[in-house]
């Protein structure tokens, strides 16, 4: 997918909420060079909380690993689909100083507690960025169901298999990462507090969001790039 991947990391405990939205409610939050990508007429939002585990200069031993949780969306660009992110909360203050200095990605401090009881997680999430508002997490889920690999052109598969991210600093920047195709299960997901779409301006979606649980994957990331 590219040339010299950088970094190495193991994506585990992963959970993909996604509410539909008009297009309009992400268009006018994008900038410039970023265009709305929707599936059958919807926008989506995106909540995913996860554990970034044993993240990694290439062919280096040794790791850092730490909860994360982001508010994304969909977008299309100059170099293709990607994502486009809102913010994201992590647990390790020098992953988000150097994600915010090498990758212009909007990450924030945050004190946050994965739990695991069988095959539920609880992850919960307090943003304590400084001269940052206070933001909340707290959920709970478990995967159900057979496990599947989304199909191409189907819905899990436009809202989980991005290769791409875009940023904006004071230019359009992208990222590309490379896995494996994902593999997926049904989830149950029980959210007692989310203030992540009140802290990016978003009104709180209507209805369910659509469940996903991620199986472990071994991911590797590029360099950011100007686009």
């Amino acid at each position: 997918m590219f040339g010299r991947r950088w970094l190495e990391m193991t994506w585990r405990d992963g959970l993909f909420l996604h509410w539909p939205v008009d297009p309009s409610v992400v268009a006018n939050t994008l900038p410039a060079g970023l265009e709305v990508a929707t599936y059958e007429g919807d926008a989506y939002l995106g909540v995913v909380p996860f554990v970034m585990e044993s993240i990694r200069p290439r062919g280096s031993p040794i790791g850092r690993s730490f909860p994360e949780l982001n508010l994304r969306t969909y977008v299309t660009g100059p170099a293709g689909p990607g994502v486009y992110f809102y913010s994201l909360d992590a647990a390790d203050a020098i992953g988000v100083t150097l994600a915010r200095r090498l990758f212009s990605l909007p990450y924030y401090r945050a004190q946050m507690r994965v739990e695991r009881d069988e095959n539920a997680i609880t992850i919960t999430s307090d943003r304590t960025h400084g001269g940052d508002a206070r933001v909340t997490f707290d959920a709970t889920y478990e995967p159900t169901g057979e496990s599947f690999t989304p199909v191409s052109g189907s819905r899990p598969a436009f809202l989980l298999e991005n290769y791409r991210f875009y940023t904006a600093g004071r230019r359009l920047y992208r990222g590309e990462i490379a896995h494996e195709p994902w593999t997926l299960r049904p989830a149950t997901a029980t959210v007692r507090t989310n203030a992540l779409f009140e802290a990016n301006g978003f009104d709180v979606p209507g209805g369910d969001p659509i469940a996903h649980y991620a199986e472990p994957i071994e991911v590797t990331a590029d360099r950011l790039r100007a686009v």
